[in-house]
């Protein structure tokens, strides 16, 4: 079981594959996804599951106020996007927030990155795949998964608001499922922030013009999400949207149990 680093350690950079996540089939979700196994195996699994929840819950109990930036792992250090993200990192600590991310390049490393170069508390939660791949090396805690709906549940557990620039099939994954979380009352009313209206304005066309006169969804289900380019707008959007939100206190660390926040 891989242990978080701690806040400041030092994350090794190394060279990524080409496509950051692709063509990596890990055997063993094939197996855990093909359908029932023995009994036995099932339960193994289920425990090695419990325990990664655990490794998780742990690492992340005294994160304090933080927000979840989503977004693609494929654009670069000079791309448009890259830029945003970094600025939206920067604000985001500015204003007292940690940032989480999933942990690799591209628009994760840009929050990272600008969360760091404003001296705010930066995570990653990254996921296992067969072919090994590097951090992004703007992190203070980093954190492995194996599974990608713990994972997920991470960045959705301890935060308690959301930005989300341009990204691919993951990034509309993790949008609709704080969406549908939201929606169906699984979560509390968290602010939600679309970034990069050119990106995201086909979407939100459909969205409006299509599944509100389908009856798919609600009309006010597009109030669930906020949609500007000005990270300063964004900032603003998140603290008032946060107003009024009764958020959980973790308890103080025990040292019997190895805790420290």
């Amino acid at each position: 079981m891989t242990e978080p680093q701690d806040r400041h350690s030092a994350i090794p950079e190394g060279p990524r594959p080409h496509r950051w996540g692709k063509g990596t089939r890990s055997h063993d979700e094939e197996r855990f996804l093909a359908g029932p196994r023995s009994r036995l195996a099932e339960l193994n699994r289920a425990f090695r599951i419990f325990l990664e929840c655990i490794k998780g819950f742990r690492a992340l109990h005294f994160t304090g106020p933080c927000v979840t930036v989503f977004g693609s792992a494929r654009f670069e250090e000079d791309h448009r996007y890259y830029e945003l993200a970094r600025e939206v990192g920067r604000q985001l600590a500015e204003a007292g927030f940690a940032v989480m991310t999933g942990g690799g390049p591209g628009v994760m490393e840009a929050a990272n990155r600008g969360c760091r170069d404003a001296g705010g508390y930066s995570i990653g939660c990254n996921i296992k795949l067969p072919h090994e791949q590097q951090p992004n090396p703007y992190l203070d805690k980093f954190i492995e998964f194996n599974y990608f709906f713990v994972r997920k549940v991470m960045l959705v557990k301890y935060s308690s608001a959301f930005v989300v620039l341009p990204g691919g099939f993951g990034t509309m994954d993790e949008l609709f499922e704080v969406g549908t979380l939201i929606q169906t009352g699984k979560v509390e009313r968290f602010p939600v922030v679309v970034m990069g209206k050119d990106y995201f304005g086909p979407l939100a066309t459909f969205v409006r013009n299509t599944m509100v006169p389908e009856g798919t969804i609600d009309p006010e289900d597009l109030q669930l999400f906020t949609a500007t380019d000005d990270p300063a707008e964004m900032v603003q959007r998140i603290i008032e949207g946060r107003e009024g939100i009764e958020l959980e206190r973790s308890p103080s660390p025990r040292v019997v149990l190895g805790e420290s926040r």
